[in-house]
Parts: structure tokens; C-alpha cells; sequence
């Protein structure tokens, strides 16, 4: 069994592009500090590593699924000379009145990383494994899953709104570093 880390992309990966905006280009996508130490200490820590996000861009036809793409494939080959490579990465690129099954706060994507990990013969154990966000949507999304819900302050969310949050995550840090020394 293997325990595994899910993240959401913008606010917690890269910066976040703010409310109603996305990241359309290679350019445009900015890590935050630290993350590329964090996400290397994760798998030195054993943790499998997977990107579950909304990227409606491609939905509303702001940027091209080729685009999201190059902007993938651009995170992934600087992330590669830090030694971290992701076991997947999903993404649900449908706009919210689709209704679809992968569009967080809905758990499809998380389900659909633990099937083709699977595939390779092994299984994740969620008990040992977290959701890590910047929004209560990634919040439910763990919980509905059965992970470990941990929202991030790095990007949307603020702590100085947690007296109306509908939902309470299981821990809270500043941002990705924290979480990466934090878990076992």
C-alpha cells in the first residue's frame, strides 16, 4: 500500500491568477516559494504525488486543451531536475453547468487517479494519504474521498474567513512547505 498526496494546482503549486482568471500560458505559470522543495521532500517522505484540478479555461474556451498541456508539461520538466516527478496529474476542463463527474468538489478525478494507480498493481491507502487546497471545494473534495482535507493559505482561501466556512478542514498551514514538513 502506498500513501499518496493530492493537490490542487493554482494557489497551492503555482501562484494563484486571483478570482475568475486562469493561467493560460507556460509564461504565466509562476511557482510559489518553496514548492519545489516541499513537493521533494514529500517523495523523500514516500508519498505519491497527484495534481486534482478544475481548469474550466479550456471549458470556456479561454485556452486550448493543447495549451494546458504545454503548461503541464512545462511544470513537470522543471519540477524533474528537483527530483519530483507526479503519478498523475487530472484535470476536469468542463465548465461548472456542465454537471460532470470530475469537476471538484465531486470526487471523479481523485477516483480515477486511484484506478489507473492501481493498474501498476498497487493500491493508495487514504487513511495515510491528504487532499491539499486552497479552497473549501478541495476541502470537500478530500473529505468525500476519504482523505485527510488540509487547505493551504497560499492562494484563494483566508484564514480570516474560517467563521464562515461550511466545512472545516483537518489542518491548516501558510502554504506547502509547512504541509511538507508537517505530515509523517
Amino acid at each position: 500500500m502506498a500513501k499518496a498526496i493530492f493537490l490542487d494546482r493554482d494557489g497551492v503549486i503555482n501562484r494563484y491568477p486571483g478570482d475568475f482568471k486562469y493561467v493560460q500560458s507556460s509564461k504565466e505559470f509562476k511557482f510559489l516559494p518553496g514548492v519545489k522543495t516541499a513537493l521533494n521532500l514529500l517523495v523523500k517522505k514516500g508519498y505519491k504525488l497527484f495534481v486534482i484540478s478544475n481548469q474550466a479555461g479550456v471549458g470556456k474556451g479561454l485556452y486550448s486543451q493543447v495549451v494546458l498541456d504545454n503548461i503541464t508539461a512545462t511544470m513537470q520538466k522543471a519540477l524533474l531536475i528537483h527530483g519530483v516527478r507526479f503519478d498523475g496529474v487530472y484535470y476536469c476542463t468542463h465548465r461548472e453547468e456542465e454537471n460532470c463527474a470530475c469537476r471538484k468538489p465531486r470526487t471523479g478525478l481523485v477516483k480515477k487517479a486511484l484506478k489507473d494507480f492501481a493498474k501498476s498493481g498497487k493500491k493508495i491507502t487514504l487513511k495515510q494519504s491528504y487532499f491539499v487546497g486552497d479552497t473549501l471545494r478541495d476541502i470537500e473534495t478530500g473529505r468525500a474521498s476519504g482523505l485527510k482535507a488540509i487547505l493551504i493559505f497560499s492562494g484563494k482561501e483566508k484564514l480570516k474567513n474560517k467563521e464562515n466556512w461550511h466545512i472545516k478542514p483537518d489542518q491548516t498551514f501558510s502554504n506547502l512547505r509547512e504541509v511538507a514538513k508537517a505530515v509523517p
